[in-house]
């Protein structure tokens, strides 16, 4: 019932849309002015609506008379940018619905790349997703080499929300290349973009300079249009480099452009960091209406991402230093209610996401509510719905609890069936050469490979292909391709692979490597960051570290 609501909700839309459209006459005044003149117009009169509406309707009704199909397009997408956020897909769909009429990939292609950034603003990365591959399909039917490098910097962007920071920022350095000459928008966005992918990193000097570049490279485009994200990126960087004070002033400066733009993602994302900024001064009383303000567009839009789900257990932190048991028990419905989201949009990054409310928490929180609660009974009603919700939650987390479990329990024992792991991952296709190596350099670089391999060189910290291929006096295309062909993964899986199974098989020898923090663990196999080195072992073995040794400790006491 509600779907059909909500559609015919969206016709009724539509259809008031599309009878105002052919009721519409251009003015004499604009009747012989050419397009460039009227999206002039249109961008000139932002904050004049009936006059940017004028003008909107000028240039599709132009579009239409004349039968362009490129500029009945474009008027679509024009209004995709300037209608309310209730219209936006309306038009998108018009907008397709133009563009396969005329047969044009590159239209075609363009209309739903623009869908699906509309899907994106809104935080539907799911969708944004479908409509960026159906765009794709497209525009690489053609030799457009904008719209190809277009696809290429959302696609990235849906990498970097999903974690995927190692293929996100090969994407962004290929469109900033682009980009540079071609678009300034563009290219500022892309630098925008490589910068959060290094601060997530943890490249925080790198975050810093790309920062830095991005404000000079706008002014010396005339574009300042970004400066207010450059600084929010610095802002959530001197977070991580714990210069609080430094972090507050930059997000806040840069809050009211963000607003402005209705980027309610960044928004929450600033109060977040603000919030945590004024927590790790000791300042919890200021922290608090910062993160009240991220939960209330999580209720509004549902944007959550895996980072700002510690706004919740912060939150529960406090309402639990005040004894009160209302407001704790309500943000961990919440929390609850933001992970399952999460893990509906990242089916196969869960057990990625870094979790501190596991089951044992829950229910330990459980039990000491409901003691209270029997002392003191001031609402019967209230104490019944708490226990419902709870309940139903605690279900929910068990049964996801115990098929983990399972799974784990599988994994473990198919990498326990099989022999000791060697550090050397086992050649592949290796009766076949590559065709535009020579086989002379490629036999000298697999030996290299080998002796490489065997004396464990891979624990070395931060490893690239650059380096590797430097000390083996060759050049990183090689190396990359050699590796591909004949260990059957790229460069960082490879190195990664290496590192797990070395401290797999220390792990299986050695009962006091069994005792190591995961961060001592990371140290052990050369990794720069504990979580690398967590989502890299889950990665190769399906089961967070925790469990492996201790299913370890109880096979081999």
């Amino acid at each position: 019932m509600i779907k059909k609501y909500l559609l015919v909700t969206v016709l009724c839309v539509g259809h008031s849309v599309f009878a105002q459209e052919s009721t519409f006459r251009i003015p004499d005044t604009l009747r012989g002015k050419d397009y460039e003149y009227l999206f002039d117009r249109i961008e000139e009169s932002e904050n004049f609506v009936s006059k940017q509406s004028l003008y909107l309707k000028s240039f599709l009704s132009k579009a239409k008379s004349e039968k362009n199909w490129k500029e009945i397009v474009n008027g679509y997408k024009n209004h995709v940018h300037h209608s309310p956020e209730n219209l936006k897909l309306v038009y998108a769909d018009s907008m397709i619905y133009i563009a396969k009429q005329s047969k044009d990939n590159a239209l075609i292609g363009s209309a739903y790349l623009s869908k699906g950034i509309v899907y994106y603003t809104l935080k539907k990365h799911n969708y944004a997703l479908d409509n960026y591959l159906i765009a794709n399909s497209y525009i690489s039917k053609t030799h457009d080499k904008y719209l190809i490098y277009k696809v290429k910097y959302n696609i990235a962007n849906i990498k970097y929300y999903l974690r995927l920071y190692d293929e996100a920022i090969s994407l962004f350095r290929e469109c900033i290349q682009f980009f540079k000459e071609k678009n300034v928008q563009g290219y500022l966005n892309s630098l925008h973009s490589l910068g959060l992918c290094y601060n997530q990193v943890g490249n925080y000097g790198l975050c810093t300079e790309t920062n830095e570049k991005g404000i000079l490279e706008g002014k010396r485009l005339g574009n300042n249009e970004m400066e207010a994200y450059f600084i929010h990126s610095e802002g959530i960087n001197q977070y991580f480099k714990n210069n609080y004070a430094s972090a507050i002033k930059k997000i806040t400066y840069s809050l009211p452009s963000i607003r402005r733009n209705k980027d309610f993602g960044n928004e929450a994302v600033g109060y977040f960091y603000i919030g945590k900024s004024y927590w790790n001064l000791k300042k919890p009383e200021i922290a608090l209406p910062y993160f009240k303000k991220v939960d209330k567009i999580f209720s509004d839009k549902e944007y959550i991402r895996p980072d700002l789900l510690e706004n919740y257990q912060l939150l529960v932190h406090y309402y639990k230093q005040k004894n009160d048991l209302k407001s704790q028990l309500f943000y961990i419905n919440k929390y609850i209610k933001a992970d399952s989201l999460l893990d509906t949009k990242y089916q196969y990054l869960t057990g990625k996401i870094h979790k501190k409310f596991d089951t044992g928490e829950i229910l330990l929180q459980k039990e000491n509510i409901e003691k209270l609660f029997e002392k003191r009974k001031h609402n019967d009603l209230i104490f019944a719905s708490v226990i419902t919700i709870l309940f139903l939650s605690l279900s929910f987390l068990a049964y996801r609890y115990f098929k983990n479990k399972k799974m784990y329990r599988q994994k473990f024992e198919e990498l326990m069936e099989k022999s000791a792991i060697n550090t050397k991952t086992e050649p592949k296709n290796a009766s076949k050469g590559i065709e535009d190596i020579n086989q002379d350099t490629v036999v000298t670089l697999l030996k290299q490979l080998e002796k490489f391999e065997n004396s464990k060189k891979f624990l070395e910290k931060d490893l690239t292909a650059s380096k590797l291929s430097a000390t083996f006096d060759s050049n990183v295309n090689y190396l990359s391709k050699i590796i591909y062909h004949y260990r059957g993964k790229k460069f960082v899986e490879y190195i990664n692979d290496l590192k797990i199974d070395y401290i797999i098989s220390l792990l299986k020898t050695d009962k006091k490597i069994r005792k190591y923090s995961n961060k001592a663990l990371a140290e052990e196999a050369g990794f720069s960051r504990t979580q690398r080195f967590a989502n890299a072992f889950y990665s190769r073995t399906g089961m967070p570290t925790s469990y492996f040794i201790e299913e370890l400790i109880k096979e081999q006491p």
